[in-house]
């Protein structure tokens, strides 16, 4: 059985992003498994949107920062400024320093700005003329980006990929979804009417009790073996990492939080997969990397 406390969340971004129930329910479960999310779409079907009422209602500190080509990482981390009166540099810092940071249009940024996140988002730090300096708790990044196939864009490293939990994509809405935009307008009139569900402590009370999920042994192994068939010779570029095994493993503790249980089944495993492997991985067949990821899906016994 589901369970009902995050109903109240679901009903308001539901209310705000029309028609996309399980991109919503992938977002909350990324957030819930303390992971950051990369949003990959054509622009102008709401990702800003999602990502401004998600912050609104999780009740996070948030500041959007918009990636340009000429954009300089102390433009992300913060910098120091020098005081003439005390004759000393003071560390002013940047939009990284909040709960909640929506890196707007990421792969418009130099892989230079974009390698500047690598350590907030992995170790929850930055490190300025070397002094580390400690990021808020709970972190958290939601990006979005064009296809890369559009004007001006640089497509993200294999390691920046790698610390987003999830990539997810939200789509053009249905048609009875679109309808009622064009009916009622844009959704963004909407934001402000937004009520703060959760806080800062109550995230990070949420994310210590998916730590707590248990994973059996069974289920273990089940996650192993579909990591082990990315591995085989003439599907992947590359296999997926350990790493991202623990990605799964993790994102699949949120799920069953979600659904009000204490433990992981291989459905919540199935649910997470393709979310959190499909930009882990490069299909070398003629197929995208989702579909060749739900074949696995279909083919390795639970």
């Amino acid at each position: 059985m589901a369970s009902t406390q995050f109903d109240p969340i679901f009903k308001q971004l539901n209310a705000i992003i029309l028609g996309k129930q399980l991109v919503l329910k992938q977002l909350i479960t990324c957030i819930l498994a303390g992971g950051h999310v990369l949003l990959e779409d054509v622009p102008g079907v709401g990702k800003t949107t999602l990502a401004t009422s998600l912050a609104a209602v999780l009740g996070l500190k948030y500041q959007r920062v918009q990636f340009t080509n000429d954009m300089l990482p102390a433009d992300l981390l913060g910098v120091n400024v020098f005081v003439p009166n005390e004759a000393i540099f003071k560390f002013h810092p940047g939009p990284v320093f909040n709960q909640f940071m929506l890196a707007d249009e990421i792969n418009r940024a130099s892989p230079k700005v974009q390698s500047a996140l690598l350590e907030a988002m992995e170790e929850g730090q930055v490190s300025v003329d070397g002094k580390t300096y400690r990021l808020p708790k709970p972190f958290l990044v939601v990006a979005t980006q064009n296809p890369s196939e559009q004007l001006g864009t640089f497509p993200l490293p294999a390691s920046q990929l790698d610390r987003f939990m999830m990539r997810l994509s939200m789509g053009y809405p249905v048609e009875e979804a679109e309808k009622m935009l064009y009916h009622s307008g844009d959704r963004r009139k909407f934001l402000h009417k937004l009520q703060s569900i959760g806080s800062p402590e109550i995230l990070t009370q949420w994310q210590a009790q998916v730590q707590q999920i248990k994973v059996s042994e069974a289920v273990a192994a089940y996650v192993y073996r579909l990591v082990s068939a990315t591995r085989r010779a003439g599907v992947f570029a590359l296999g997926l990492s350990p790493r991202a095994g623990l990605a799964v493993v993790s994102a699949a503790k949120a799920w069953a939080f979600l659904e009000g249980r204490d433990f992981v089944l291989p459905e919540d495993v199935k649910a997470v997969w393709v979310a959190v492997g499909n930009h882990r991985v490069q299909s070398l067949q003629q197929q995208s990397s989702s579909k060749a990821l739900m074949e696995i899906l279909e083919n390795v016994a639970v």
